[in-house]
């Protein structure tokens, strides 16, 4: 599980770090409201731990911002800022839990739970169709003429990034930036191979569909009809 950790003060940023690493999460922090705007916007989490007071710009902000953009990943608010009036405030922007400090490391880790085992709002996102493919998110399942393969973690987020922007080229830092996290110090080359992997996997399902080489910039998924 990805968890992004937006918190300005250094040392508790450190400790939730260390301690949500040491359980098994993957975990990217940031320490303002433009960063974790930023890597929110990327969809590439699967909860958000947002300060309310953060610089640049406030947690509410943020909040606000992220469902504006229609993204749906469970956030919760982590503040100091504990009155019933802070608490509606947050819920009513689109906050699916709120954690006043100081708290217990295990009540965090029981809300991360609870809110990881909501239904999503939006069900429809849990299968992407495109031209003649279409790929069912949650069991990692690529569909085509040809019949249906399944594909590693990595290689369903890559072409998750691809179905949601079709015709569109993508360059190489966004592809890397989507699929491994902002932290990551991956090789380029793993990107090629996962290309090459992705290939691999529309042939076989006798797709129409191709992941194109754009020169100097990145990769586009094209019909190949329109090469």
């Amino acid at each position: 599980m990805r968890i992004l950790l937006a918190e300005d003060d250094e040392q508790l940023n450190k400790s939730l770090c260390f301690q949500l690493e040491s359980k098994g999460f993957s975990v990217d922090t940031c320490f303002d409201g433009e960063e974790a705007c930023y890597y929110g916007e990327q969809n590439i989490y699967d909860v958000i731990l947002l300060d309310r007071m953060l610089p640049y710009k406030e947690g509410t902000e943020v909040l606000t911002s992220l469902r504006e953009r229609g993204i749906t990943t469970p956030v919760i608010l982590i503040t100091a800022l504990g009155t019933l009036s802070d608490k509606v405030t947050g819920l009513d922007l689109g906050a699916d839990d709120y954690l006043v400090k100081p708290f217990a490391f295990e009540e965090l880790l029981a809300r991360i739970r609870c809110v990881t085992r909501r239904p999503h709002t939006i069900t429809g996102d849990e299968l992407l169709s495109v031209s003649d493919i279409s790929l069912d998110i949650n069991d990692c399942r690529l569909s085509g003429p040809g019949g249906e393969c399944s594909l590693s973690k990595r290689e369903a987020a890559l072409l998750e990034a691809f179905l949601r922007r079709k015709d569109q080229s993508l360059s190489r830092s966004l592809l890397l930036l989507k699929v491994w996290g902002p932290d990551s110090d991956v090789e380029e080359g793993n990107l090629d191979n996962y290309i090459h992997f992705l290939r691999r996997r529309l042939r076989t399902v006798n797709s129409q569909v191709e992941i194109k080489t754009i020169r100097g910039i990145g990769y586009c998924l094209l019909e190949k009809s329109i090469l």
